[in-house]
């Protein structure tokens, strides 16, 4: 009976992924995360140049299936869990959490090779809740610190991002439309565009520098443009596991949920491991 059972499934596994045709829980992700976007999985550090501000990202994005439609199309299907907290420095190495978002949600890719590149279009459907955290609370007055207390904010979203592939530069234009969404002052629709370029093994094998600028337009009260700008290196595989230094600009509202009001410029040092 056992070894019926072992020629039933490795007959099973034949005819399914004979002509490798699906890929359960692929090594790499179809569509790479676009460079300089602020809402891509990431496991580092952001460290404000200059400043006590530090962002710390928590997640990551896996290609749950992948299917070869042709020798050129691919099609997967994955899911996206990942934090983006707000920390602060503090003496004698002590680092309070002010506020915390998490993201959650399932994505959808497909993508064509051409001779000299590629293009598809990602599609996500997630969602972003917002928290303020310990570090936020000015406890011998027992109050929320600035007199800014918490409020609740949720949204749910369908984000769509076209792209183009040339060699190594990669240009994108995308659309998110918020489907739900606390507080009901924020707008609806984002709009946002930007390119990213990833030299692999350049110079040194296993040593890709790497650029991206992420602009968005979205509306809080009224539309505002928020500018996202990283480069630096990637050490280990360009589109796999490895290791980035990089620096990063921004300026726009606050990505965090709690503070979605505020504007912000910064430039920070990262780190970013690729698992």
């Amino acid at each position: 009976m056992k070894r019926i059972i072992i020629l039933i499934v490795f007959l099973s596994n034949c005819l399914i992924f004979g002509q490798k045709n699906y890929e359960l829980f692929p090594s790499e992700l179809n569509i790479q995360p676009f460079t300089a976007n602020n809402l891509e999985p990431k496991m580092g550090f952001l460290f404000e140049l200059g400043g006590d501000k530090i962002r710390l990202d928590v997640g990551n994005s896996v290609d749950a299936l992948r299917y070869n439609i042709s020798k050129n199309e691919i099609f997967s299907a994955g899911i996206d869990f990942f934090t983006y907290t707000y920390l602060y420095s503090e003496k004698d190495f002590h680092f309070p959490v002010d506020a915390v978002d998490y993201l959650f949600g399932v994505n959808f890719g497909y993508k064509v090779l051409t001779p000299t590149g590629e293009y598809g279009t990602r599609i996500r459907i997630s969602h972003i809740s917002a928290h303020f955290v310990d570090g936020h609370r000015d406890n011998v007055n027992d109050i929320w610190k600035n007199n800014h207390n918490p409020i609740v904010y949720s949204r749910e979203f369908v984000e769509i991002i076209p792209f183009v592939k040339i060699n190594d530069f990669r240009f994108y234009g995308g659309f998110t439309y918020l489907f739900h969404v606390d507080p009901t002052s924020i707008g609806k629709e984002i709009f946002q565009f930007g390119f990213d370029y990833i030299g692999k093994n350049l110079l040194l094998e296993d040593f890709s520098p790497f650029v991206g600028i992420d602009f968005k337009i979205n509306k809080v009260g009224e539309y505002q443009g928020n500018t996202s700008i990283s480069g630096g290196v990637k050490i280990g595989k360009p589109t796999g596991k490895g290791f980035s230094v990089y620096l990063n600009y921004y300026g726009g509202k606050s990505i965090h949920g709690e503070y979605y009001m505020m504007n912000e410029k910064r430039t920070s040092l990262g780190i970013n491991v690729d698992l």
